[in-house]
């Protein structure tokens, strides 16, 4: 085998279609749209989800549900993930970032009774769950309202 002899295997490299460029191409005069008509023209065609006239799928469905435009959404934090914090340390947002907990604080920040908590530490974030502020303070800490 040498340089100079390598070439694609054979029917892996296939020509472009010149379209519109004589009868001999065989896609000559009309470029394979046929004779006339909508998709004959040029920007020619119908739209998404057209049906050609039919009243479209989408607006035969009814409409469902309701998008509340000023919903808040909190970054969730679990009782057992603030177990790798030291006793007695403060946890705020800026910490929970830092330590890579939290990518966004997008609303706030809220902390769920999701595991158990064993060390003693002071937590301030925007929300907590009934039964997340009851496990802080059961295991010594405190909790602060931000």
């Amino acid at each position: 085998m040498k340089l100079h002899k390598l070439k694609p295997a054979k029917g892996s490299r296939r020509a472009r279609n010149r379209v519109g460029r004589g009868t001999s191409s065989g896609n000559g005069k009309t470029s394979g749209r046929g004779q006339k008509g909508q998709k004959a023209r040029s920007g020619g065609g119908v739209r998404l989800g057209f049906e050609g006239g039919q009243t479209p799928l989408f607006r035969r469905l009814p409409k469902r549900g309701f998008t509340n435009i000023n919903r808040k959404e909190y970054a969730i934090v679990n009782l057992d993930t603030l177990n790798r914090f030291d006793d007695n340390s403060q946890i705020t947002p800026k910490t929970l970032m830092d330590a890579g907990i939290v990518k966004k604080e997008k609303a706030g920040i809220k902390i769920l009774a999701n595991g158990e908590l064993t060390k003693k530490i002071t937590v301030k974030a925007t929300k907590f769950s009934k039964a997340a502020k009851e496990a802080i303070v059961a295991a010594g800490g405190s909790i602060e309202v931000i």
